[in-house]
């Protein structure tokens, strides 16, 4: 069967242009909007390996040596999924398929992706989970240990997400916090930001200013939250540097990037013990809670300095994260 045939349900595939490295299929075409740490994710890969010399295409075509396979969902921005690779494979039986697993069903309470995640990891030869827990989750679930994989985790853009030295707390200031997320899931710790908006509004929380970023649940009204709407980028950047230290009280995260731009902005990371992926960067230079957000954070005022000197020494930069990707992708 010709391959044209095949995958003649894909459209928009570039035409062919020779790359001094090869060709690298990705099966999410990255969108110049906010729209979640995988897309994020991939704009950032993409622009490290053409800068590299390889050519990147969203379309399974002849010449494709590696294909990333970053979600089994076709549909919007996902252009081929589990079956279009199957069938690209035994035409190309020696192209390698590489599975970016960031996601489970623990995380959204739903019951689906972890068996979905689980029939894509059939096509691949190589996994990689963006975190030690995540890996572990699929470890009890489904995944072989034995299999070739490695963990992998996030980093943003370091030319956008970086520290201005001038944005510190000092005793006596307003204690800015902050946290940003695309998704309104109440997963992503709603409860707990409305908790702390509570109490800066009835002054339990004193000196204190609290600035949510993105999306959340339409039924919740804030009461002394500064709020702006989804934003990616520079903007978000600028936004996050305004403030001292970033919350985040997402449950059983796999990895996310929410937390990681605001530690490459310099902000150290207050977190929740159930974070899942995030406990393992977050503590590094944060401070974990469970039940008691207050304390946590009057702590994190309290031990300020010492945070931050530690969020600024221990940033993953996206370069290292992109030459990892690299070596698994032309192993």
């Amino acid at each position: 069967m010709r391959l044209q045939k095949i995958f003649s349900s894909l459209k928009g595939c570039p035409k062919r242009r020779k790359s001094s490295q090869g060709k690298i299929a990705i099966n999410l075409r990255p969108l110049k909007s906010p729209w979640g740490g995988g897309n994020q994710f991939v704009d950032q890969l993409c622009k490290y390996l053409k800068k590299n010399g390889y050519h990147i295409t969203h379309c399974l075509e002849p010449g494709v040596s590696s294909i990333l396979l970053i979600d089994p969902r076709v549909g919007n921005n996902i252009q081929f999924g589990v079956n279009e690779v199957y069938k690209f494979k035994q035409i190309y039986p020696h192209t390698k398929c590489i599975h970016r697993i960031n996601e489970c069903d623990q995380r959204k309470g739903t019951n689906f992706i972890d068996k979905l995640l689980c029939k894509a990891n059939e096509v691949a030869d190589y996994t990689v989970f963006i975190s030690q827990w995540l890996r572990d989750y699929f470890i009890e679930r489904w995944f072989d240990a034995k299999k070739p994989h490695q963990v992998i985790h996030n980093s943003a853009d370091s030319n956008v997400f970086f520290p201005k030295l001038k944005n510190i707390y000092v005793p006596g200031d307003k204690f800015r916090i902050v946290t940003h997320h695309w998704s309104d899931n109440w997963m992503k710790g709603f409860k707990t930001y409305q908790e702390v908006d509570k109490m800066i509004a009835d002054g339990e929380l004193k000196e204190s200013e609290l600035m949510i970023i993105g999306r959340w649940p339409k039924e919740l009204k804030w009461k002394a939250a500064r709020t702006y709407p989804p934003c990616r980028g520079k903007k978000l950047a600028h936004l996050l540097r305004q403030n001292h230290m970033y919350l985040t009280a997402s449950l059983w995260e796999p990895g996310g990037m929410h937390h990681i731009e605001a530690a490459q902005c310099g902000l150290p990371v207050i977190y929740h013990e159930n974070g899942g992926g995030i406990v393992e960067v977050a503590s590094l230079y944060g401070i974990g809670f469970r039940e008691d957000v207050k304390s946590a954070l009057l702590e994190a005022r309290e031990r300020y300095s010492e945070l931050r000197q530690k969020v600024l020494n221990s940033s993953f930069s996206r370069e290292e994260m992109c030459r990892l990707y690299e070596k698994v992708l032309v192993m």
